[in-house]
């Protein structure tokens, strides 16, 4: 006879955050859309939002992470394969990024707003699974380092804005849509790709060379072509790289291992070798940093999409179980120290959200409008600093706000944090980018101009904000140890910026919030906000609804 065994009934547990809209939910990037000129794809939006929000597209998420990708280097003959096996899961991923013109749909759509747009589709579905973004994310920023070579580009162009998501290996010529990855980095020099090695030897005519050397980071090895540098006769060149050569033969690219990463681990990130591979001159021969620089500010914008795109889901998960949960007789999200850490979290994010969205629309900017060209130089590595800084802190508090759960792989959250310090790596670590600010301060000094004219938009209506840009400006002056203080600067000019933004068009308690903890509290840890504060409705505003 059997025997009951029930020890408990299972209480005080929130329900699973599913069956809702993540893109409407989200209040501050669904104003942001709104204010920087993409309302006309709110429909689209939507209703990438609410698959985002499914258990199924979440459980895509899951299983991508859970199965990672696998290299096949050889058959059971022997002969070389060098192919990458994904789970399903990865694929159903790609294929919606793809059908929804995340990878390149700015290039084919000419209507105002259309990076804008993309970048409220990346926050949306990043948080469903970030790793599979890197190849939708190359894809998008290989184009204007195409456009270098318009034959390259009218060749190439239609089968990159193709919503088709065909991950056969076969030559280009044999399929609708394409994905790219890059290569530059090699062992010795990292992000100094000025001591690379691997060299190209002229072998054709129309910039046809052959590659010799390795990569020490091959993102997405089974994209279809990839950028890479390579040493030219002329010095360091970028060159088109596909996996096929024209002749439908296997250009030789060998996949030595699959790099075992902290998170991103639903992609393939490879160690690669060539012996007389065939690439094709892109831009001038001696000058492939020059070609590649715009792809390098596209795919920093989608780093900050990506980091931008973790707080929010972290705030989100956040909030919801700690309005669904009753610790020492009240509910979680009413106590005032949980209260001040949520709200905390929530200011944060809704800034992040307010600059990426902010810069997206610079990158929609006709390329004879110089204000906004000379922003998005300078804004790009300002905002990548501040926002991939701040991502891991974020996602670890949001964690944190869960107990011991939100420690379990269960929740997501592990997942989140292991995915949360890549973005800062990616396309230039912390001291690499504070770099690039300051050589563009120093070649563009304009740059500031417009800096200030953009940031002026929102002075004089809260004077903490107005004194710490005084402060900055103070900083700005001093030109002693500048490269010392680099980190410093770059922090300030996001802080400052973000506040700007903030106070023009963020409700007035999460401007009120921000200013008071940026700009005059310690700002070390999330939860030291001010008393004072009007923190309900900040959490309110932050917590996401329940099914749509």
């Amino acid at each position: 006879m059997a025997t009951a065994f029930e020890t408990h009934e299972v209480t005080n547990q929130p329900p699973p955050l599913e069956g809702h809209d993540v893109f409407s939910t989200d209040l501050a990037l669904l104003e942001a859309v709104k204010r920087e000129g993409g309302d006309w794809a709110l429909d689209e939006l939507v209703r990438l939002g609410r698959l985002a929000g499914t258990a199924e597209a979440q459980d895509w998420g899951r299983q991508a992470n859970r199965h990672v990708p696998e290299l096949r280097t050889h058959d059971r003959y022997g002969h070389r394969l060098d192919v990458v096996d994904y789970h399903p899961a990865y694929h159903e991923l790609m294929r919606v990024s793809v059908a929804n013109g995340l990878h390149a749909a700015p290039w084919a759509d000419g209507r105002p707003g259309a990076h804008v747009v993309r970048a409220a589709k990346v926050i949306t579905w990043y948080q469903v699974d970030g790793g599979h973004m890197c190849p939708i994310s190359m894809t998008y920023s290989v184009v204007p380092a195409l456009r270098h070579r318009p034959d390259l580009a009218a060749e190439w162009e239609p089968r990159i804005c193709s919503r088709t998501y065909d991950p056969s290996n076969r030559p280009v010529a044999d399929k609708e849509g394409v994905t790219f990855g890059m290569a530059m980095t090699e062992k010795q020099g990292g992000s100094d790709v000025r001591a690379n090695t691997t060299t190209a030897t002229p072998a054709g005519p129309d910039g046809e060379h052959l590659l010799t050397g390795h990569k020490w980071f091959c993102s997405a090895p089974m994209s279809d072509a990839f950028l890479m540098l390579a040493v030219a006769p002329g010095g360091l060149s970028c060159f088109l790289v596909p996996r096929w050569r024209p002749d439908g033969t296997r250009n030789p690219i060998r996949i030595q291992r699959l790099k075992d990463k902290l998170g991103d681990r639903s992609n393939a990130s490879s160690e690669i070798e060539m012996l007389d591979t065939w690439g094709i001159l892109v831009g001038e021969e001696g000058r492939g940093v020059r070609t590649i620089i715009e792809m390098v500010g596209h795919t920093r914008l989608d780093c900050i999409l990506g980091s931008t795109a973790i707080m929010r889901q972290g705030v989100a998960q956040a909030a919801w179980h700690t309005h669904h949960r009753t610790a020492f007789g009240a509910v979680l999200d009413s106590q005032p120290l949980m209260a001040n850490v949520l709200a905390d979290l929530a200011v944060e994010s809704e800034a992040a959200t307010a600059a990426a969205m902010r810069l997206a629309r610079a990158y929609d900017a006709e390329p004879a409008d110089e204000r906004e060209q000379l922003l998005k130089r300078l804004l790009t590595p300002v905002v990548k600093y501040w926002t991939c800084k701040r991502a891991p802190q974020h996602a670890a508090e949001a964690l944190e706000c869960l107990g011991g759960v939100g420690y379990v792989e269960e929740t997501d959250l592990p997942r989140l944090f292991r995915q949360s310090p890549l973005n800062g790596v990616w396309e230039g670590s912390g001291n690499v980018i504070c770099l690039d600010v300051l050589r563009a301060i120093a070649r563009a000094p304009e740059a500031l101009d417009a800096y200030w004219d953009e940031v002026g938009l929102g002075l004089g209506t809260d004077a903490r904000l107005d004194a710490a840009a005084e402060r900055l400006r103070g900083e700005l002056a001093d030109l002693e140890h500048l490269e010392h203080r680099a980190r410093s600067l770059v922090e300030q000019l996001a802080l400052v910026f973000q506040g700007s933004l903030l106070v023009q068009h963020a409700p007035s308690a999460v401007a009120d919030a921000f200013c008071a903890s940026r700009f005059e509290g310690s700002g070390r840890a999330f939860g030291e906000l001010p008393t004072g504060l009007d923190l309900r409705s900040i959490i309110d505003r932050a917590r996401p609804e329940g099914p749509a």
